[in-house]
Formats: C-alpha cells, structure tokens, sequence
C-alpha cells in the first residue's frame, strides 16, 4: 500500500476488521459526507458505503491524509 498509514492502523484496525477495504478509506478522504476536527487534531471523515449498508468512519491523523483508524458507524446520522 502506497497511501501512508499509522501502525495501529495496519496491525490493529486492518486485522480486527478484515473486512475493511483501503479504496473505501481513501474515498472518504475524498467524497466526505460529513468532516470533524477532534480536540486532539485528528480528523473524522464519513462516507455511505454501500456494501456495508451503512457509513464508514475514517479518522486521519492532522494532516488529513494518514489513514489511523476506521470502522462502521452506527449512531452517525447525516
């Protein structure tokens, strides 16, 4: 993978939930539903995805781009 990620990301998110696809990560990067700024910097970004049935969190460290955690979002009402 060529797109920066955090360790937690590739030895604890990516193993925790297999099912996790990169492509959905990064298009939510880019096709935000809904974008927050955490107190710590970090940032939230939200995407619908369709094979999931419901929308995907994806949170980056400040930069925006690298991708620290992600999962399913079930209380997230846009």
């Amino acid at each position: 993978m060529d797109h920066p990620t955090t360790a937690y990301f590739r030895n604890d998110v990516l193993v925790k939930r297999p099912y996790i696809q990169i492509d959905w990560c990064l298009s939510a990067l880019i096709q935000t539903a809904h974008k927050e700024i955490q107190e710590d910097g970090r940032i939230r970004h939200w995407i619908y995805v369709q094979e999931l049935g419901k929308y995907l969190r994806v949170v980056t460290l400040e930069d925006g781009i690298t991708l620290h955690n992600a999962f399913p979002d079930r209380r997230f009402k846009p």
